[in-house]
Parts: C-alpha cells; structure tokens; sequence
C-alpha cells in the first residue's frame, strides 16, 4: 500500500491550514488588542510598544473578545441554525437517492440517511475530502449487490451535478448583486475564479453524461480496458450514460441542489441575526454561495482556515461593514453547527459499524487514502 504521496498531501494542507488560521486570529486578536489598550489609555501608547509586548497584549485581550462575541449568539437561533443544517443533510440524501433510482439501487431513508451521516462525520474529522464519498459509495456497493461500479458512479455523479447547482446558483446570484463585487477588489477576483469554475464543470458535466471522451474512440476504449481495475472503469464509464439521458432527473436534481443552496444562506442568516448582526440577506444569497465555491477547493481540510478569511474580508467591506471578531465568531459558529451533526454521525458509526459492515468500510476508505 502506497502512504506516502496521501501522507505528504495531508501534512501540506494541515500546514496550510494552519497557517491561515494562525493569520486570521492573529490579525483580528492584534486588532482587538491595540483597541483595547487605546480605549483604557494604558501606558506607553500602543505604537511605543515593542512587537513582543503587542503580541502579549493581543493574545490576552483577542481571544476574550472572540469568545464574548461567540457567547452572545442567542440560543433560539443556534437552535434554529442547527435545524437549518439538517435540513441541508436531508436535501443531500434525498438528492443522493434520486442518483440511486436511475441504476435501480433502492436505499431506505432510513439507511441512507445513516450512512450520509457516517459520511459527514468521515469528511469533517478525517483527512481528505473523498473520505465520506468513499463510505457511500461502498456501502451502496454492498447494499445493490455486484453493482459496484454502478455504486461509485452514483457518487461521482451526485457530486458532479451538486458542484454544478452551486456554480449555477452563486453566477446567478452575483448577477444580482453586481454593486456588491464592485465594491471590493476581493469580489471581483473571486467572481472571475468562479466563472472559471462554472465554465470548468460545465464541461466535466457534459463530458460525464455523454460516457466520457472515450466514448467516440475505440482506440481509447481499448486502452482504457487495459488499464489497472480496467474493467471497472469501463463499467463506471457505461454507469453514466443513463444520468444523461434523462432531462427529467437532471431537471429535479439540480432544482434539488437549488434548493440544498438557498437553505445554507439561510442557516447563515439565521446566525447572523442570532449574533444581532444587520447583514442583508440578499447580499448572504451571493457571498455565503461565493464562500462555499472556495472551500470546495481542497486547500485544507473542510476548509478550515479558508472559510474564516473569506467570511471576515468579504463582511468586512465598507458596503456591509461587519467588525472583524463578529464576522469570525458567524464563521466559527456555522462551522459548529457542522461538527455537530458529524457527532452525530460519529455516534452513529460507532453503535452500528457492526450491524452494518461500517467497520469494514471504514478500513477499505483508509485503504483507499
């Protein structure tokens, strides 16, 4: 078994993680600091300090200040935020089941709700991205018997045609909110690296449906049979050619995606407004979508680090005008109500991974990384 390039991937993106962790908290605490040491007019003057004696200051006056600001989220709205979440949760399975039912793999609610859980739990807590897409694509592979390729292909699939729905939904709400990316140069940027996005996966999209770029080239075919695990990838190759000839199932998974979309803004506004924060939600309709965008990305794992910038440089624009501490503690507080469900699916992989197999699951996902 190959550890070392997975090993090498995970150790850069907890470096990179950190590193923008350390940076974001950083600046906000050293912001918090001086504030704090000019508003009680302590003595020598902020600026006559040496670089040592801020970071002292900063680290004891930031951190207090973070957490009065997380302490002041109203419970009701974490409540409703935690709601919101499984909502979102539910939307994916409901999505995920519609990808199954075209290959004729029927998963109970109940059982695919289990393991999208388990999922979460695998993606939030555990290096690598395709850790949870991995549990669910075997575990659909054992509940369909033989269909493993088919299995795999509906995951690919789910994630390709969410991907799409989230690019889709962010271009269009940028669109209506064309005063907002000029306002800062950030937005502009970010509006340019996520129509390259769009225009990226639209064709991975449309190459997925049609049966891949083989699909015309015998030759290629051929080559790709003779390839490791050739056979399966052909298969894989056939499993989505269905997906495409169906416009009424593309049509209900994407509005499905929509949906799962407009449902995470309003996690964060309902966060927002817990936190007593005035934020129109038509501007949350293009930034919380713009966010997501970016964390997709696997910089660092589940975005830590990079979800937290983003949420502080883009509420902090003189448009909208959110305090730096109050943007951070409505990052840090949506990223909670994250993990919290992955407790859940961490209790659910621990009572169940005999019942169903789970522990088997778990040892090919880390085969797999």
């Amino acid at each position: 078994m190959k550890t070392g390039p997975p090993i090498l991937k995970q150790l850069l993106q907890i470096a990179i993680c950190g590193i923008l962790l350390v940076w974001i908290f950083q600046a906000i605490f050293w912001k918090e600091g001086q504030e704090a040491w000019e508003r009680e007019q302590r003595k020598p003057a902020w600026r006559e300090l040496t670089r040592s004696q801020r970071l002292e200051v900063s680290w004891s006056h930031g951190p207090r200040e973070v957490w009065r600001s997380l302490s002041q989220v109203r419970a009701d709205a974490f409540a409703l935020s935690l709601v919101w979440m499984g909502a979102i949760l539910l939307l994916g399975v409901a999505r995920w089941r519609q990808v199954l039912r075209v290959h004729g793999i029927e998963l109970s609610l109940t059982r695919a709700l289990e393991i999208s859980l388990v999922a979460h739990f695998f993606n939030s807590f555990l290096l690598g991205a395709a850790g949870g897409d991995l549990m669910k694509a075997y575990y659909a592979a054992r509940e369909s018997h033989h269909k493993k390729a088919e299995a795999v292909g509906t995951v690919l699939v789910d994630r390709i045609l969410g991907l799409f729905a989230l690019l889709l939904f962010t271009l269009v709400a940028m669109a209506a909110n064309l005063p907002l990316l000029q306002a800062d140069p950030l937005f502009m940027k970010l509006a340019w690296v996520i129509l390259a996005m769009g225009v990226g996966c639209s064709g991975v999209l449309l190459v997925a449906l049609r049966g891949g770029i083989s699909a015309g080239l015998p030759q290629a075919r051929a080559w790709l049979r003779r390839l490791p695990k050739g056979e399966f990838l052909e298969r894989l190759r056939e499993s989505l050619k269905p997906f495409g000839r169906d416009p009424a199932f593309l049509a209900k998974n994407i509005s499905l995606s929509l949906l799962l979309c407009a449902v995470c803004v309003l996690q964060v506004q309902t966060l927002a407004w817990g936190l007593g924060l005035d934020i129109s939600l038509r501007h949350l309709f293009a930034i919380v979508p713009m966010i997501t965008c970016m964390v997709v990305i696997p910089l660092t794992p589940s975005g830590l680090g990079v979800r937290e910038n983003l949420f502080v440089l883009m509420l902090a624009v003189p448009l909208i005008g959110v305090a730096h501490t109050s943007a951070l503690s409505l990052s840090l507080l949506c990223t909670a109500g994250s993990l919290c469900w992955s407790l859940v699916g961490g209790a659910i992989y621990a009572g169940l991974k005999t019942r169903h197999h789970l522990g088997e699951l778990a040892r090919a996902n880390g085969e797999g990384q």
